[in-house]
Order: structure tokens, then C-alpha cells, then sequence
């Protein structure tokens, strides 16, 4: 059975899709992974996506962008689109294309993109697909939440789940889970013409994009205002200091985080890095010097990576019969308990390991390596679940293999345990009876 995970972001979308026990990102009609979050309006039709993003600058006026940062609000002033005040004090987007202009509610745009979505997986998998999880970011509202959900089901999804943006990067690793130059100046204020900005914020992304490889960038606008060219050559250095004020605000949450979970750096061995801005040179330094000693996860392209945790959770949650509508869309399961393995050290002392901290998100997965001297014909478990000060034994267990590893899902620990030589297993459940 197949289901999949959608990546909704600002200023881009992203569907991944589970089956056969593995995510992976699916391409577009237009081949590409990721889909521009941008909606064009015309006289007959809504056109989404990549078309929609080459077309804005000549139809600037009935192109939205970046519609996200509506959904589920009372209002939002953009500078890119003018948005209305219509029923009962709601956004609403003005169109003018046609005889009539017309209002669209933020939730219309954000169902077409959900559509696009929807046809990219169908087209993946040959067939219809309506089970799906999508992120949300971590400071969401719950009205924005229910904005997003509101939107995918009018799309025709059944959403399984809505999960955190960072969440879905920790699964998807498997982890617990612009200035002129020359003499050429300005004297115009562009800030009222949506067409030039649009232009303006194009070349300015893409001078962005590369700076994350190169060393310097060009931006250039043909015709920004009245006939004029716009360029300028941007360095990395330059780029870098102008944006470090807004580099030190993204650094700030991680530290304000660490203070209020009672933790230093010291205390973290994996990072993982997700979001488009997450390829800045500049901040990957700056979160390399923070935690200088763990291991940083970034090799899963960052635009793509959160789409993956989200199939992944799909997957996992596809297969639960009784799915209860949950009252907080992002509420997730956690370990309430610490799971511990009982080991001798050398020394002959009894040790207990612990595979699963309390408070790990589930479902969760752990491998842990057995070793000891001579040849084995058989291996005893000894299972345990802290509670308060005192270790409760879960299970005993009689295994002939070695390596082991742990499941904790719907309420059950799944212990299998096998040879690292030949693959061989065995598996018990504990059931959550237990």
C-alpha cells in the first residue's frame, strides 16, 4: 500500500512518495522534484507551478506567491500582492483577469497546489493516491494548521497526520528522527510597482542560490523601471555581511531552545540541516561552531528532505486500521518510559543500556550490536522499562543471534535479533499489555 508526504512550504512544494518500505521524492510533469508554491490566474484557467513563476512578471497583478503565510490568518499585508479585506474580515486575494475582478480565499490557491501535488504522486505511482501526512512549521498556529489540513482535504487528500517540519528531517535521516556597484544609481522607488519587485525578487533569489556555491553572483534585472537595466555583482563576503543580522536571529531559537530543554552543545551528537537557506555557507558555520563535535546531517538535498520524513510517517501510519481524527493535528506519540538492555560489562558488573529514552517521538527504531568472546550457540535478553528509580523487567528473551535491533510501535516493543554473518533473525513482540 502506498502513501505520501508533502512538504508545503512558502515558497516551494514538495511530494514524496512510500512504497515497497522506502521515500523518495517524485518529479514533477516538468521533471523537476521541487514545484513552485505559485498559483497564476488567467481568463480560463489557474495555471501552477513553474509556469506560473515564468509568467508572474508579465502577469504580476493576478499571480499569487508565498501564499502560506495567509493561510489561517485574519490578515496579511503583501508587498507582492494586495490583498482585501472581504467576508467577515478575512483575507482575500483580488483577481482581475476577465470581464469581473474576483475574490480568492487564500485556501482556493492552497487546494490548487495540493492538486498539483496530488497529479505529481498520482503520476508517480499510476494511480490514485489519497493518504498523505504534511509538515507544518514548529510556531504554527492551530487556526493555520486547520487552514493547511482544510486546504489538502479539499484537494481530495485524507490526511493521516500533520507533523513538525523538524520532525519529518529527523526521519527522513533516521535520526530518533544585494547591493548596486559601479557608478550606476537608482532614484527610483520601485516598492509600488509589483511587476519590477517581482522581477527584483527573482534575480535576487538566483543570486542567492549561487552564492551558496560561488564565491560571487550577479543580479541583473533587464528593465526594471522605465526602460532601465538593474545589475550588480554581489559577493559571498558582502552577501554575508548584510544578512548577518538576520543569520544571528536564525542562530538565536537553537540557543533559547538548548536553555529551556535544561541542555549545552555538549549534550547534541547529530544536527540536521532542512529548508532551502539551510545551503547558506555561512549559517552552516555558524551551526558547525556552535556544536563543534557532532555530526552534521546535511547530505539529503534540504528542499526535498522534509517531504521524505513525511512519506516515511505515512508509511508507517498507512497500515493502522482505526485512524481517530486527532484533536491537535501535530500531537505525536512519545516513549514514556526509558527501554533498557541488562549487559555485563568486562568487569562482570551488570550494566543496563538504554535503546529507548523517554520522550523519543514513535514509532522509533534502534539497532544496538552485541559482542562477546568465543562462539555463541545461543544469546538470553533481559528487556526492561524504568519506572521512576526502579528497572521493571519487560521480557526474557532466548535468542540464537547477535545483532539487535528495536521497534517501539502502536504501543508494542518488536525485538528482533540477528547474525551480523548470514542475515539470519528471530523476533518476539511485547505487547503493550505488558
Amino acid at each position: 500500500m502506498s502513501a505520501i508526504g508533502i512538504h508545503f512550504g512558502y515558497t516551494c512544494a514538495c511530494v514524496a512518495v512510500f512504497k515497497d518500505g522506502r521515500a523518495d521524492v517524485v518529479a514533477n510533469d516538468a521533471g523537476d522534484r521541487v514545484t513552485p508554491a505559485v498559483v497564476g490566474y488567467r481568463d480560463t484557467e489557474q495555471i501552477v507551478g513553474i509556469a506560473a513563476k515564468q509568467g508572474q512578471v508579465r502577469n504580476a497583478a493576478n499571480t499569487v506567491v508565498k501564499v502560506k503565510q495567509v493561510l489561517g490568518r485574519s490578515f496579511y499585508i503583501s508587498k507582492c500582492l494586495k490583498l482585501q479585506h472581504h467576508r467577515e474580515h478575512m483575507p482575500y486575494y483580488e483577481i482581475t483577469c476577465g470581464e469581473h475582478a474576483q475574490f480568492v480565499a487564500p485556501g482556493d490557491v492552497a487546494k490548487l497546489i495540493f492538486k498539483k501535488m496530488k497529479e505529481t504522486a498520482q503520476s508517480a505511482l499510476g494511480s490514485d493516491v489519497t493518504d498523505t501526512v504534511i509538515t507544518v512549521p514548529f510556531e504554527f498556529a492551530h487556526a493555520q494548521k486547520h487552514a493547511l489540513r482544510d486546504a489538502a482535504e479539499a484537494a481530495g487528500f485524507h490526511v493521516l497526520r500533520m507533523i513538525h517540519e523538524p520532525a519529518a528531517a529527523l526521519l527522513a535521516y533516521d535520526v530518533g528522527q544585494d547591493c548596486s556597484s559601479g557608478n550606476r544609481s537608482f532614484k527610483h522607488d520601485v516598492s509600488s510597482n509589483p511587476r519590477a519587485l517581482l522581477k527584483l525578487m527573482n534575480s535576487a533569489d538566483m543570486a542567492k542560490h549561487s552564492l551558496s556555491s560561488l564565491g560571487s553572483a550577479n543580479c541583473f534585472v533587464d528593465s526594471l523601471h522605465d526602460g532601465i537595466d538593474f545589475e550588480c555583482a554581489v559577493s559571498r563576503a558582502r552577501f554575508e555581511l548584510l544578512c548577518s543580522t538576520l543569520f544571528n536571529k536564525s542562530i538565536q531559537p537553537i540557543r533559547s531552545l538548548l536553555d529551556e530543554a535544561g541542555l549545552s552543545a555538549r549534550d547534541i551528537n547529530k544536527v540536521v540541516l532542512c529548508g532551502g537557506s539551510s545551503r547558506i555557507p555561512r549559517l552552516q558555520q555558524m551551526i558547525r561552531e556552535m556544536f563543534p563535535d557532532v555530526e552534521l546531517l546535511n547530505s539529503s538535498p534540504p528542499d526535498e528532505v522534509i517531504a521524505v520524513g513525511a512519506a516515511i510517517e505515512a508509511g508507517l501510519l498507512v497500515g493502522r486500521d482505526g485512524l481517530a481524527p486527532e484533536e491537535e493535528s501535530v500531537a505525536v506519540d512519545v516513549s514514556a518510559a526509558d527501554i533498557l538492555l541488562k549487559e555485563v560489562n568486562d568487569s562482570g558488573a551488570e550494566t543496563f543500556s538504554i535503546l529507548l529514552p523517554v520522550g523519543t517521538p514513535l514509532p522509533a527504531r534502534r539497532h544496538h550490536t552485541l559482542s562477546a568472546e568465543g562462539k555463541l550457540s545461543s544469546l538470553c535478553l533481559e528487556i526492561y522499562q524504568r519506572l521512576g528509580s526502579i528497572n521493571a523487567l519487560l521480557k526474557l528473551f532466548t535468542f540464537v543471534e547477535k545483532s539487535l535491533f528495536l521497534c517501539f510501535r502502536d504501543g508494542s516493543v518488536h525485538v528482533s535479533c540477528a547474525a551480523q554473518k548470514n542475515g539470519k533473525s528471530e523476533a518476539v513482540t511485547i505487547p503493550a499489555a505488558s
